[in-house]
């Protein structure tokens, strides 16, 4: 099979395409033959060697896969071969064939086209984690959406809106205010050139929000926190501020690192505030909770409530210009590398 292996940390030119075994499915497992595989922020982390979950190079990254079930290993019951499925999965997406747990796999509907189903799982979830499992979402309350135009961030738009009265204030670069103002943000702002933080507080009349979702670490986790109501919560779910060029920069990590504030029980209780950490992939393990989340993204794409908005499509020969166009932040929505 085809496969895109990272050889070692550094910029795009360490991504080839590459000959390896087909894998075969082992007991309780399935082999889809992959047709799009997802590109997360965490796979430009990998590649530049920030990414400490990541397997040892040589590596085959991808966590997300839509395709069709090209053999079933023993024990599995449930699907067919030449059922088409959407399914995280622990590495190895990004390649012609993966071999996945059954327990992974859902059986996607005929209009559900590939794109859009490979575009949901790791982007969905983590939205639908942080929205209403951690600290759940209530009627009325108003919410700060950092890189509100990416994967996470427009679906997590959606999902705001089958809460009444959520009131949205999102960051993005300003080429993409018009399209979140259309998906229903109430307020954009540019982060990289304004003080959202003075916005927010104008915004609000100084009260600040009730939750904040913020993708980019460092010094901005410390940032959300002071804007928090009473109540209020900070989801922390990337560190996208740890990447900076297209290959390790030591002192920018390092930098960022020691900007990391920590936060103790009783400055959590003086200040009636919650501050939460959400990695998909460190809950692979939770096979009923991600089975249950799932089950619910679809259910709620089948309802018409949540789509995924895929950005652009790179076939695996071009996953160079796919990592720059996702690490320049340029994308609207998700990424997808066709490997079929």
């Amino acid at each position: 099979m085809r496969a895109l292996v990272n050889i070692k940390a550094g910029g795009i030119d360490v991504l080839q395409v590459q000959q390896r075994p087909d894998p075969m499915p082992q007991p309780g497992q399935v082999l889809v033959r992959v047709k799009r595989a997802g590109l997360n922020f965490a796979d430009i982390q990998a590649r530049v060697g920030l990414y400490p979950d990541a397997p040892k190079f040589p590596m085959v990254m991808g966590y997300e896969v839509s395709g069709v079930i090209e053999a079933l290993g023993s024990g599995v019951s449930g699907f067919s071969k030449g059922d088409r499925v959407v399914s995280m999965c622990r590495f190895g997406g990004q390649a012609e064939l993966v071999a996945i747990p059954s327990t992974q796999v859902r059986k996607i509907p005929d209009e559900l086209g590939f794109d859009e189903a490979a575009a949901l799982p790791v982007n969905a979830l983590t939205a639908y984690h942080m929205l209403f499992w951690v600290a759940p979402l209530q009627p009325g309350m108003t919410v700060l959406l950092h890189m509100a135009a990416g994967g996470v961030g427009l679906l997590a738009i959606q999902l705001f809106k089958t809460i009444p009265n959520i009131t949205v204030i999102g960051t993005s670069s300003p080429a993409k205010h018009e399209f979140l103002k259309a998906q229903g943000v109430q307020h954009c702002i540019d982060y990289r050139t304004k003080d959202y933080v003075k916005e927010v507080l104008e915004l609000t009349k100084g009260r600040g929000v009730d939750r904040v979702y913020d993708a980019l670490g460092g010094p901005d986790w410390e940032k959300g926190f002071g804007l928090l109501k009473p109540g209020g919560h900070l989801h922390c779910f990337g560190v996208a501020n740890m990447v900076d060029g297209q290959k390790r920069n030591l002192l920018t990590v390092i930098s960022q690192f020691l900007q990391i504030k920590k936060y103790s029980p009783m400055e959590l209780m003086d200040k009636n505030r919650g501050v939460s950490g959400t990695n998909m992939g460190h809950l692979w393990s939770e096979v009923e909770l991600m089975a249950h989340h799932l089950d619910q993204v679809l259910e709620l794409n089948a309802a018409g409530k949540l789509t995924a908005h895929v950005d652009k499509v790179f076939p695996l020969e071009k996953a160079g210009e796919a990592h720059a166009h996702v690490q320049a932040r340029k994308n609207i929505g998700k990424v997808l590398l066709a490997c079929d």
